[in-house]
C-alpha cells in the first residue's frame, strides 16, 4: 500500500517534533496549512496549553488561502503574542515545506516583532 501525501506530511511532522519543543520561556509556533486556510497556534508543550491562536477563518482576514492571507495571519499572531508577553518562539512548520504561504507567515511574524 502506498503512502499518501498526507501520510508523508505526518511522518515529516513527527520527525520534526522530536527536536522542536515549546517551553514556557520559548513556546512553539505551530502552523497548519489547508487548501483554503492557514491556522497558527503558540503552544507551551510543558503544560499542554495554547497561549495564542490566529486563523484565516476569522472575520478580520479577507483573503484566506493565499500569501496575502498568510501574511495577515502572521501579523495577527505576532500582535496577540505580544499582548501575552511572548516575543521569542520556536517555529514548527508542521511537516510543510518552508516556502510559499508558510514562509510568508513566518516573515510577517518576524516583521511584526517575533523572534525565531
Amino acid at each position: 500500500m502506498s503512502k499518501t501525501t498526507q501520510d508523508m506530511r505526518v511522518l515529516r511532522h513527527k520527525r520534526l517534533r522530536k527536536r522542536v519543543t515549546g517551553t514556557a520561556e520559548r513556546p512553539r509556533l505551530s502552523v497548519f496549512r489547508s487548501l483554503k486556510h492557514i491556522i497558527v497556534q503558540v503552544i507551551d508543550d510543558e503544560h499542554g496549553v495554547t497561549l495564542a491562536a490566529a486563523s484565516s477563518l476569522e472575520k478580520g482576514i479577507e483573503k484566506g488561502g493565499n500569501i496575502d492571507g498568510a501574511k495577515a495571519v502572521g501579523k495577527l499572531i505576532a500582535e496577540r503574542s505580544k499582548e501575552k508577553g511572548i516575543k521569542r518562539v520556536v517555529f514548527d512548520r508542521g511537516g510543510f515545506r518552508y516556502a510559499g504561504r508558510v514562509a510568508a507567515l513566518a516573515q510577517a511574524a518576524r516583521e511584526a516583532g517575533m523572534e525565531f
